[in-house]
């Protein structure tokens, strides 16, 4: 596999890839998180995926350890594993590679096609989840702040979705800290979420993912 795509990326964006033995090392040591299904990765430059990818086999095996005998239980938990899965890239082509790669293992892993509304879904929660951004000024590409979707599965086939501002987040993390004046504030005032939503189910996300589809198509 090739670390790079052009010595002119490596010169204007500093793009080099990350070889996988040293994605599998450093996972490694984090290696009880990574086999967790709910537990939330942020890859700040994610690239193509090569983070995400290995991340996210890491939690469909554990849903298949755990879920591997319920079909239903299976296909629920395995989007919520996709759903805890979160990336920033500046380059166009790179996220939008990084999303059909993720994509791409949670269908095969499931035996989706792309009519399926568990397939359709998953698109939109990836378009959620992985913004085409600057993680260092913590805007969009089109200067809008970074939004993450928080998924939660709530069971019986529904999920929650809460909004929250990467700045907002950042700023938590900051005021947080052990001995900080502001500690206080992090549970409260600013670990508040932008948007609530109703509970919504596969179709729901299915159908959301459709329309932007549509969207995209008219423009």
């Amino acid at each position: 596999m090739s670390l790079v795509k052009s010595k002119q990326r490596v010169a204007d964006h500093g793009e080099v890839f990350t070889p996988k033995w040293m994605v599998e090392a450093m996972l490694d040591l984090v290696k009880g998180e990574t086999e967790r299904i709910d537990s939330r990765f942020l890859e700040p430059a994610c690239g193509s995926g090569n983070f995400l990818v290995q991340i996210l086999r890491r939690k469909l095996a554990a849903v298949e350890l755990k879920y591997g005998k319920s079909d239903f239980e299976r296909q629920y938990y395995a989007l919520l594993g996709l759903m805890c899965i979160y990336g920033i890239e500046l380059l166009a082509d790179n996220i939008a590679e990084c999303r059909a790669n993720l994509l791409e293992i949670l269908a095969e892993y499931l035996n989706l096609d792309e009519s399926a509304e568990l397939y359709l879904a998953a698109s939109y929660v990836l378009s959620q989840n992985l913004v085409h951004g600057d993680a260092l000024t913590m805007r969009t590409h089109d200067d809008r702040p970074i939004i993450f979707a928080e998924w939660g599965y709530l069971g019986k086939g529904k999920f929650q979705r809460r909004d929250f501002r990467l700045d907002t987040l950042a700023t938590s993390s900051m005021f947080s800290a052990e001995g900080s004046l502001f500690a206080h504030l992090a549970k409260h005032e600013l670990f508040t979420p932008t948007k609530t939503y109703p509970p919504m189910t596969v179709s729901e996300l299915a159908a959301e993912g459709s329309g932007d589809v549509q969207a995209e198509a008219s423009v």
